[in-house]
């Protein structure tokens, strides 16, 4: 399961919110928040272009899908995005992915090797599109 960023969130609320043991201050209460912290940059480095990223790799999805799904027996509904919540990109990306996975199996079984190296070097770039930078972060004292 991938959290969504909502979810992030509400679990760093809920973290926030709940008073710590008193077993539990010093170092471990520091830890604690530093990683509430963290998660909410992530979040915010994620949401920032997420629904741009989705996009871009829904349209590139498509296109190499279009392109070589039918001479591989992969053909399916490929409309473009129209509702560009997170939500619904997702559920595109996550549908597009599965059609990605069985037009690979194809050209693997075909032994079609321009295809297998296009989808891999498409597979790199959506890794690419979604890294996330972190500026260095000084240790917990």
């Amino acid at each position: 399961m991938t959290p969504t960023a909502q979810e992030l969130l509400n679990a760093c609320i809920l973290t926030l919110a709940t008073p710590p043991r008193p077993e539990d201050a010093g170092v471990f209460a520091a830890a604690r928040l530093r990683l509430v912290a963290l998660t909410n940059r992530l979040v915010a480095l994620e949401t920032a272009d997420a629904a741009a990223v989705r996009v871009r790799e829904n349209t590139a999805l498509r296109a190499m899908l279009m392109e070589a799904g039918p001479a591989h027996g992969i053909s399916a509904e490929l409309a473009g995005d129209g509702d560009y919540s997170l939500a619904a990109l997702d559920a595109a990306n996550a549908a597009l992915r599965r059609l990605m996975i069985r037009l690979h199996e194809a050209a693997e079984l075909a032994d079609d090797r321009a295809l297998d190296r296009k989808i891999l070097k498409l597979y790199r770039d959506m890794a690419r599109w979604r890294e996330l930078n972190l500026p260095p972060v000084k240790p917990a004292s």
